[in-house]
């Protein structure tokens, strides 16, 4: 039996807390993700939440850091060659760089060591 599911409503990280500030500004300033208010209820957690046009990126906070890992989150770009000197404009180094499925791509690091790829169709 399907469970019927239609859509990702959103994806959440994880940020250790001695790194929340320093994350929370990458998605803040480098990404440029608009942040929206988390509930009243959630506040006390930390972390912060970003609305994109279909889905919210969540970026919690954890006591302790996570092992380094290649799964991630890949945003849509309109513009990956702009994307890229905006990234490199802000001293973020590319991981790695390729076209998958007609997906052009580069693999970068937030400061907590979370990998992302940004992307272009």
């Amino acid at each position: 039996m399907s469970l019927g599911i239609q859509a990702i409503d959103h994806v959440q990280i994880a940020v250790p807390k001695a790194l929340e500030t320093e994350c929370l500004a990458f998605y803040r300033d480098v990404l440029g993700l608009p942040e929206i208010p988390k509930p009243v209820e959630l506040r006390a957690r930390g972390g912060a939440w970003f609305q994109l046009p279909n889905l919210q990126m969540h970026v919690g906070v954890d006591p302790e850091g996570s092992p380094r890992s290649k799964r991630h989150v890949c945003f849509l770009v309109p513009d990956l060659a702009r994307a890229k000197a905006a990234i490199v404009g802000h001293g973020i180094v590319i991981e790695e760089e390729s076209v998958a499925e007609g997906l052009s791509r580069f693999f970068i690091r937030d400061p907590a060591d979370n990998r992302i790829e940004i992307g272009q169709r």
